[in-house]
């Protein structure tokens, strides 16, 4: 009889197993600073050759969007499945509101094991109780690289226990400095590269340009090496693989802006037996729909909290349509060396872009001015360089309003705002974008000014600011 006891908690056990290993892996691979236009998938001029394959074994969003164009808060966004001011992290370098729940929360208890290698950049930890497996100490003082040993030890151990994870790889690819794609630089001749119509055609830009390129080449390379680790573990066929470029580059008109370079992000999708190989979608989707996909993929019923809606019928091929709209966000106070009061706020469908910028006259500038392709810029067009002068007058003076035929106008160069033909899309747009921050509970420039009590007084940019003109949260406490 004990022996039958013994016997049939052994089957149980099994079973649990059995049934922990239904449930889908989820290995979610984010880059840092990689404009999706750049990549070779996309069209673009880098080297991918892993993302491309994935690709074709899986799904890729041709219209996928963030909706701020700044490392912390796309994070925040992602794994909280709120929009940045409703979460509390609409500034760099910032922290979510204590009583908000992150993947960890909705995961874990469906039995994953949710870690996070490589970059963080969220916080307060209890919000986001990662299980870390990222290298740490000197080799990597800003906690950014994957370390393929603990993923690969993490995948090895869900594949004797069968307990499904949730595993962010966050790479720091091709963030600045642009010093790690060394190895891919041959594949790239500086001289023909072609250029974005928002950049200056000179010597140092093309170099740059080329380096940032490599790095893209470097990032697709850890992609491969994690698809890799999971072939290894015998998770391929089990694991929903989502890729994204998060915000943009390191060139104006991209990173910390709300134009599309800015905004708009490559998203591929692997999901073997669910998501049909080789298959493309024009849906609007947004990052914030991510965490609600995987509570769904997991078994669960996203809860109403949420701001995204789950990818779900779009990876399954049921509809082709997600949203009619989607927004964008950037608050200036945290970024280095930016300002501190230059909110923008835009809203896009299908055909139209509006930009709304909280202080038009204000002066946008940022870490780029520091750039030595930028500092060249700045010279030529001192010396008359027409389009010189042109980028650099509109990087640092921008209208109160921006309208965009994205159709027509990819790079958001013909600004349509002040054409009394469009004054229906304008009207119709700001209401929407209206509506939304209202929701939000944002209040455009008051909540521009109230970014510093979201930085915190730790945080290294505010102490400098501080120390020059008070300390508002102390005065504020």
């Amino acid at each position: 009889m004990k022996f039958l006891t013994l016997l049939s908690l052994f089957a149980l056990s099994l079973l649990a197993a059995a049934n922990a290993s239904e449930k889908p892996n989820f290995l979610f691979i984010i880059a840092d600073d990689c404009t999706y236009r750049d990549l070779g998938v996309y069209g673009g001029q880098a080297y991918t050759p892993n993302l491309e394959k994935l690709a074709s074994q899986g799904m890729k969003f041709e219209r996928c969007f963030q909706t701020s164009p700044m490392c912390s808060p796309t994070r925040h966004t992602i794994y909280t499945g709120l929009y940045p001011v409703k979460n509390g992290a609409f500034t760099n370098h910032s922290h979510a509101y204590d009583h908000v729940k992150s993947i960890v929360h909705y995961l874990k208890p469906h039995g994953y094991r949710v870690a996070l290698s490589g970059k963080s950049h969220v916080a307060p930890k209890s919000v986001f109780p990662f299980e870390e497996t990222r290298i740490t100490g000197e080799v990597a003082k800003e906690q950014t690289i994957i370390d393929m040993e603990a993923v690969d030890a993490l995948m090895s151990d869900s594949a004797k226990t069968g307990k499904p994870f949730a595993l962010i790889a966050g790479s720091n690819e091709p963030h600045t400095p642009w010093n790690k794609g060394k190895e891919f630089r041959s594949r790239y001749n500086t001289k023909k590269l072609k250029l974005r119509p928002y950049m200056v055609d000179t010597e140092l830009t093309r170099k740059e340009y080329r380096n940032y390129l490599a790095e893209i080449s470097f990032f697709d390379n850890e992609v491969g090496q994690l698809l890799e680790l999971l072939e290894k573990n015998g998770h391929a066929e089990n694991t929903m693989v989502v890729v994204v470029s998060e915000q943009g580059n390191n060139f104006p008109f991209a990173k910390w802006s709300c134009y599309d370079s800015g905004l708009q992000s490559g998203m591929i999708v692997r999901w073997p037996g669910k998501v049909e190989p080789g298959s493309a979608t024009e849906a609007m989707v947004e990052y914030i729909d991510i965490l609600p996909t995987f509570i769904e993929a997991a078994g669960d019923t996203p809860p109403e909290v949420l701001d995204g809606q789950s990818l779900m019928p779009v990876l399954s091929g049921e509809t082709y349509h997600h949203k009619d709209y989607v927004y964008g966000l950037q608050t200036s106070r945290g970024i280095f060396r930016g300002p501190h009061h230059y909110g923008i706020r835009s809203v896009r469908d299908e055909k139209y872009k509006l930009i709304v910028n909280l202080d038009p006259d204000a002066e946008f500038y940022n870490t780029i001015n520091r750039s030595g392709f930028f500092k060249e810029w700045q010279s030529l067009a001192a010396e008359g360089h027409e389009h010189a002068q042109a980028v650099v007058n509109r990087f640092k003076k921008r209208p109160a309003i921006e309208l965009y035929d994205i159709t027509k106008d990819t790079y958001e160069m013909t600004n349509l705002a002040s054409n009394p033909e469009y004054a229906e899309v304008v009207e119709r747009l700001s209401k929407q974008l209206e509506s939304w921050m209202e929701s939000q509970g944002d209040e455009g420039q008051e909540t521009e000014l109230a970014a510093f009590y979201r930085m915190g007084a730790g945080n290294a940019e505010y102490k400098a600011w501080a120390k020059e003109n008070g300390n508002p949260i102390k005065s504020k406490q």
